[in-house]
């Protein structure tokens, strides 16, 4: 059984870990590789909400993925 608080704390540092840990390895790569382009899209402003938007995101699913298994 994943720890939600780990998976949350894996996300927090790198959005897409805390989804590997809890075994979401398509999503995982799918949420790394879209905070990459949008941290790379951070020279024409439009990354940081997008970036940031991701980052939360993969925080709140790892959490839940991690509490229903």
């Amino acid at each position: 059984m994943a720890s939600p608080i780990l998976a949350l704390i894996l996300s927090f540092f790198i959005p897409g870990l805390g989804q590997f840990y809890t075994g979401q390895f398509l999503k995982a790569v799918a949420l790394f590789v879209f905070a990459v382009i949008s941290g790379a899209l951070v020279v024409v402003l439009i990354g940081i909400p997008l970036y940031f938007i991701v980052w939360i995101y993969s925080m709140y699913d790892a959490y839940k993925t991690a509490q229903e298994s």
